[in-house]
C-alpha cells in the first residue's frame, strides 16, 4: 500500500511540473479534421494524439522554444515553431503519395518505407483496419495479397503464406509487441485468442516467406507482426461493441457479441499506462460431415464405416480374427471361424454435435506501465497479458479447447537505437478434451471393445447356423452387439461424457491436460547513430521450454521436460546514392541458432534494392531460413487412435512404453500374451504403413517396405525472390516472384511395427503382421526427396471516379513435388494454386459516410493433414461494410456483412461449414 501511495505521490508531483500547454487542430487539404495524428517535441518522446476532431493539447515541462512533429498515416509529415507558452497552432498535413509511403519495422528491424523494403511486406494500418469489412482485424487478414487464413473456428484462424499450412502451424511465427504468441503446449499460436483487443490495434505488419536471418527458427515461412498504441501516444478512453448474428445451416442463426475497451493515460512526460479488456461469445461453426474418411462411397450402413465427424468408429477390428480367437478358447464351438468371413467391422460412433455445445467464447485482458525516466525515447515498460476461451482445434484429432488459459508477462527497456526484452509464456488447458477419444470412450463405458467384438462374432456365428444370408447375420450381430449403447440426451450418457471429459488417461478419458510455459529473452542494438558509412545492428535470443503435460500429451509423467535454443545476428545495410534520384540499398544479415540437441545452423540474407526514382523500385534477394523441429517433433506421446504418436527425441524413444495383448496365433508361435513395446520401435523396427495396406490387399510379402525412419533433424530452406513496387500513373504496382527449396523436410510417417520379430526378416514380423499383432506409430522424420514450391504475387491499387478506392491481387502459388515416387510422404502443402481478392470503397462517399467491399476466390486444392486428406473445393466469398462517423460524439457505426452471399464453404478437411455473419457496431474514440 505504501508503495502505491508512493508512485501516486510521484505520479502528481510529474504533473504539476508541467509548464508549458500548446493548443491546436489537425486538418487535411480540404479542411476535414485529421484524428489520431501523431503530435511529438522533436528530439524528445513526449507528445499526444489529435482526438476525433482532430483537435489535441500537450501539456509539458519543456520551455519554449521548440519544434513540434506532426505526423499521420497517409499524409506527409510537417513541423511548427513554438516560440511561447500557451501557443494555439492550425497544421495542415498533406496526403501522402501512396501507400508505398507507409513506413514498415519488420522487414528490417528498422523504420523504411514500404516502397524501398528489401522483402517482400503486406500491412495494415489504423485506416485500413476502421475500414476492414471483415467482423474484427484478425479476419481482415484474409483480404491481405498473398495470405491464406484457414478457419478452424469462429475464434481460431490460422494464417500462413506460401504454402505448407495445417492448423498446427509451426512454420509461421506470430509476434505481439515483440512477444510470441505461440502456446507452449501446441508450439504455435492459436489465432487472436489470446493476442490484442481491436481498439489497441496500432498496425499489423506480414512478411511472407523465410525470415530465420532476424527473427529465428520458427519465422520459416512467414512472420506476423501486431502492434499496440503506446499510451504515451495515444490516450483516452476507447470502445467498440458489435452485436449480431452467425448463420449457418447446420447450426442456425446464433447471436454473435464481441466488446473491446482501451483505457489509456499519460500520467505525466514520464509516466503513461493503459489497459485493454475484449470479450467475444457466439456459437461455432458445426461440423457435421457424415462422409467416410477413407472411401466416399461408404455410409453409415456400412460396417467398416468411419465418419469425418463422427467420432467412436475410429477403429476397426477384422471379426475372422475374434472368431480364431474365441473359438480357440472355447467361447465358439470348433470350426465356427470357417463361418466367419474376413471382415473389417468398426463400432457405431457419437455425431461431433453429440460431444460439444460449439460455444465459442474469448475473454483477454492486458496492461502496461511505462516509465520514460528522462522524457525522452528511452523508455522502461513492463506489460501482462492474460487470456482465456473456448474454441475448436483441429490437429490429430478434434479438440474443445474449453477454459484454455494463457499468461504473458515482458519486462522491456528500449529508445530508437536498442531493446531488451525479457518475457514469460505459460498456458493451462482448462477443461479441454479431444472429441475423438469421448467418443471412443463412451462406447467403451457400456461395453468394452473385447466384450462388443465378441458379441459381434458369436451373434454372427449364431445367425449362419440359422440359416441367415451374410448381410442378414451382419445385422443381427449389430443388432446384439449394439444393445444396452448410452443414446446421446440420456442421464447414461451425460453421465458418462462428463466422467469421461475429466479424465486424462486416454484409454478411459479424454481430457487434455498441460501447464506448460518457456521464458524467452533477446536484445538488439543498432549502431546508425554511432557510424555514419552504413547501419549495423546486432542482437541475439535465448529460449528455455518447459513442458508439462502430466504424460497426457507428451512424455512427461516423470515431471516437467526442459531444454533451450539460443541465436546471435547482425545484419549492415548500406544506400548507395547514384545519380538521377537512383539509389542502391544493400543489405546483408546473419543468423546462427543452436539447440541443445542439434548442431548449430547459419541463415545468411542478401539483398538489393534499386530505386530508378521516387516512382519505380526493384528488389532481390535470397535468403536462408531452418527450423528446429517442435516440441511435439520431439517429447509427444499421445495414442491418438489408428496411430500412436512418437517424438524422435533420442531420449523420448524409450520414454514411452505400453503394453500390447498378443493374439492367439501369436501365442501358438511362443510368444508370451502381453509384449512391452517402447516408441524406439517406430524408428528401429517398423515397416511403412502404406506397405502394409499393399501387404492385406495383395497377400504378397514382397510389398512390405521397411521403414525404420531417421530421428528428425532441423529443416531448411533457401529462398529466392525478386520484386517491384511502383506507380505508373494512378496506378500502384506490387509484385513478388519467389523459388522455395527444401532440405530435410519434416513430415510424420506412419509406420508399423511389429510386436515382435525384426522388421524384414521374412519370417517372424511378417507372421506378427498377418496375425494382426503389431501397433501403428506416427513418427516424425525429415525426407530426402525434393520439395520445391514457387510461386508470384501481382497487387494493383488505383483510384476511380475520383476518391473510389479500387484494388486487386493475384497470387500463385505451386508445388514442385514427385508425389509418385514418394506415395508415404505427407508435404501437407494445403493451398489453392489460384487465389484472387479483390477490393472496392469510398471512406467519404459523402460526408461522414464510407463503404467498402471485399470479394476472395480460392481454386480448390487437396487438404492434407494428419486428422484426415481430402479436397477443398473453390470458393467465392463477398464481405461488405457502410460505415458513418459522428464527429461530435466522437463515434463511428458500421454495419457489415462476411460472406454475405450466403454459400457456405470451408478452408480445410474435417472442419465445420463456414457461414455468415452480420453486425452492426458502434466505435467510441476519446
Amino acid at each position: 500500500m505504501r508503495t502505491i501511495l508512493f508512485l501516486a505521490l510521484v505520479m502528481v508531483g510529474a504533473i504539476g511540473m508541467s509548464q508549458t500547454t500548446i493548443n491546436g487542430n489537425v486538418v487535411d487539404e480540404n479542411n476535414e479534421p485529421i484524428p489520431g495524428a501523431n503530435i511529438v517535441i522533436v528530439g524528445k518522446a513526449i507528445g499526444t494524439v489529435s482526438d476525433f476532431d482532430g483537435n489535441f493539447t500537450l501539456q509539458t515541462s519543456e520551455d519554449p522554444p521548440f519544434q513540434l512533429r506532426i505526423t499521420s498515416l497517409g499524409y506527409t509529415e510537417a513541423t511548427e515553431n513554438i516560440t511561447t507558452n500557451n501557443q494555439t497552432i492550425n497544421v495542415v498535413l498533406n496526403e501522402a503519395q501512396t501507400f508505398l509511403d507507409e513506413v514498415v519495422l519488420s522487414a528490417s528491424r528498422t523504420p523504411e518505407r514500404i516502397f524501398e523494403s528489401p522483402v517482400t511486406v503486406e500491412r495494415m494500418g489504423l485506416e485500413t483496419i476502421k475500414n476492414t469489412a471483415s467482423a474484427d482485424f484478425y479476419g481482415g487478414l484474409e483480404n491481405l495479397k498473398g495470405v491464406d487464413v484457414n478457419t478452424n473456428s469462429l475464434t481460431f484462424k490460422s494464417v500462413n503464406t506460401r504454402g505448407f499450412a495445417t492448423f498446427a502451424n509451426t512454420r509461421f511465427m506470430q509476434l505481439v509487441d515483440g512477444m510470441d504468441n505461440s502456446t507452449p503446449a501446441l508450439n504455435f499460436p492459436i489465432g487472436n485468442l489470446v493476442g490484442l483487443v481491436e481498439t489497441d490495434v496500432l498496425s499489423v505488419e506480414l512478411l511472407p516467406g523465410a525470415s530465420s536471418a532476424l527473427y529465428g527458427a520458427n519465422a520459416f515461412n512467414g512472420i506476423l507482426f501486431m502492434r499496440s498504441k503506446n499510451p504515451f501516444d495515444y490516450e483516452g478512453i476507447s470502445v467498440s461493441v458489435k452485436r449480431g448474428i452467425t448463420s449457418q445451416e447446420a447450426a442456425g442463426d446464433n447471436a454473435y457479441t464481441d466488446v473491446g475497451i482501451r483505457a489509456a493515460y499519460k500520467f505525466s512526460d514520464k509516466f503513461a499506462g493503459k489497459v485493454n479488456f475484449g470479450y467475444l461469445r457466439g456459437t461455432d461453426w458445426a461440423a457435421t460431415n457424415e462422409t467416410d474418411k477413407i472411401d466416399p462411397t461408404r455410409t453409415r450402413a456400412d460396417l467398416d464405416y468411419d465418419g469425418i465427424n463422427v467420432y467412436g468408429d475410429d477403429f476397426s477390428v477384422d471379426i475372422k480374427d475374434v472368431a480364431v480367437t474365441l473359438e480357440g478358447l472355447g467361447v465358439l464351438p470348433a470350426g465356427a471361424n470357417a463361418l466367419v468371413p474376413s471382415q473389417q467391422v468398426t463400432r457405431i460412433g457419437y455425431n461431433e454435435a453429440d460431444l460439444t455445445n460449439y460455444r465459442a467464447e474469448s475473454i483477454k485482458a492486458d496492461w502496461g506501465l511505462y516509465y520514460r525516466p528522462w522524457e525522452n525515447d528511452f523508455e522502461i515498460s513492463y506489460v501482462g497479458k492474460v487470456g482465456t476461451g473456448s474454441t475448436i482445434y483441429q490437429g490429430t484429432n478434434r479438440y474443445n479447447i474449453n477454459g484454455f488459459f494463457q499468461e504473458q508477462h515482458k519486462l522491456e527497456v528500449r529508445n530508437d537505437n536498442f531493446f531488451v526484452r525479457g518475457y514469460l509464456v505459460a498456458d493451462k488447458a482448462g477443461d479441454s478434451y479431444d472429441m475423438v477419444f469421448t467418443g471412443i470412450n463412451i462406447n467403451r463405458a457400456w461395453k468394452d471393445d473385447q466384450t462388443y467384438f465378441g458379441e459381434y462374432t458369436g451373434a454372427y456365428v449364431q445367425a449362419t447356423l440359422g440359416g441367415a444370408t451374410n448381410e442378414q447375420a451382419h445385422a443381427a450381430a449389430r443388432a446384439q452387439a449394439e444393445s444396452g449403447r448410452f443414446l446421446p440426451g440420456t442421464p447414461e450418457f451425460q453421465n458418462a461424457f462428463n466422467r469421461i471429459i475429466q479424465d486424462p488417461d486416454l484409454s478411459t478419458g479424454s481430457r487434455f491436460q498441460d501447464a506448460s510455459k518457456y521464458y524467452h529473452a533477446d536484445a538488439n542494438y543498432n549502431f546508425s547513430h554511432l557510424i555514419d558509412w552504413a547501419e549495423i545492428q546486432i542482437g541475439g535470443s535465448f529460449r528455455e521450454y518447459s513442458l508439462n503435460s502430466s504424460g497426457t500429451i507428451y512424455t512427461d509423467v516423470d515431471g516437467p521436460i526442459n531444454y533451450s535454443e539460443f541465436g546471435l545476428y547482425t545484419q549492415v545495410q548500406k544506400t548507395i546514392e547514384l545519380q538521377n534520384e537512383k539509389s542502391l540499398k544493400l543489405t546483408g544479415s546473419v543468423r546462427y541458432d543452436k539447440s541443445e540437441f542439434f548442431d548449430g545452423f547459419f541463415s545468411p540474407r542478401l539483398s538489393a534494392g534499386f530505386t530508378l526514382n521516387r516512382d519505380h523500385n526493384i528488389r532481390a534477394s535470397v535468403q536462408t531460413g531452418f527450423r528446429n523441429p517442435t516440441t511435439q517433433d520431439l517429447f509427444i506421446g499421445l495414442n491418438a487412435g489408428r496411430a500412436t504418436l512418437i517424438g524422435a527425441a533420442p531420449d523420448n524413444l524409450d520414454r514411452f512404453s505400453r503394453d500390447y495383448n498378443v493374439s492367439g496365433g501369436g501365442q501358438a508361435l511362443g510368444q508370451p500374451e502381453t509384449i512391452t513395446q517402447t516408441g524406439r520401435a517406430a524408428y528401429e523396427n517398423s515397416y511403412s504403413a502404406r506397405s502394409v495396406q499393399r501387404l492385406a490387399a495383395s497377400g504378397n510379402p514382397a510389398d512390405l517396405v521397411v521403414s525404420n525412419p531417421g530421428l528428425v533433424q532441423p529443416e531448411q530452406v533457401t529462398s529466392f525472390e525478386v520484386g517491384y513496387r511502383g506507380k505508373i500513373n494512378k496506378l500502384i504496382v506490387d509484385f513478388s516472384t519467389y523459388y522455395n527449396s527444401y532440405t530435410d523436410f519434416i513430415s510424420p510417417e506412419n509406420v508399423v511395427a511389429p510386436l515382435y520379430g525384426t522388421a524384414g526378416d521374412g519370417s517372424l514380423s511378417l507372421a506378427a503382421i498377418s496375425n494382426g499383432d503389431f501397433q501403428t506409430y506416427q513418427a516424425y522424420t525429415n525426407s530426402d526427396a525434393d520439395v520445391n514450391s514457387f510461386g508470384a504475387s501481382l497487387g494493383l491499387t488505383t483510384k476511380i471516379f475520383g476518391d473510389f478506392d479500387l484494388s486487386g491481387s493475384y497470387t500463385y502459388t505451386k508445388l514442385d513435388f514427385d508425389r509418385e515416387a514418394n506415395p508415404d510422404f505427407q508435404v501437407q502443402f494445403n493451398t489453392p494454386e489460384h487465389k484472387f481478392k479483390a477490393s472496392f470503397g469510398n471512406t467519404q462517399l459523402f460526408k461522414n459516410f464510407g463503404f467498402n467491399f471485399d470479394y476472395r476466390f480460392s481454386d480448390d486444392y487437396f487438404w492434407e493433414a494428419t486428422f484426415g486428406n481430402g479436397i477443398v473445393p473453390e470458393f467465392h466469398v463477398v464481405d461488405a461494410q457502410i460505415s458513418y462517423d459522428v464527429p461530435n460524439i466522437k463515434s463511428t457505426f458500421k454495419l457489415g456483412g462476411n460472406n454475405i452471399l450466403g454459400d457456405e464453404y470451408f478452408t480445410a478437411f474435417g472442419t465445420g461449414f463456414i457461414g455468415s455473419i452480420y453486425y452492426v457496431s458502434w466505435t467510441i474514440n476519446n
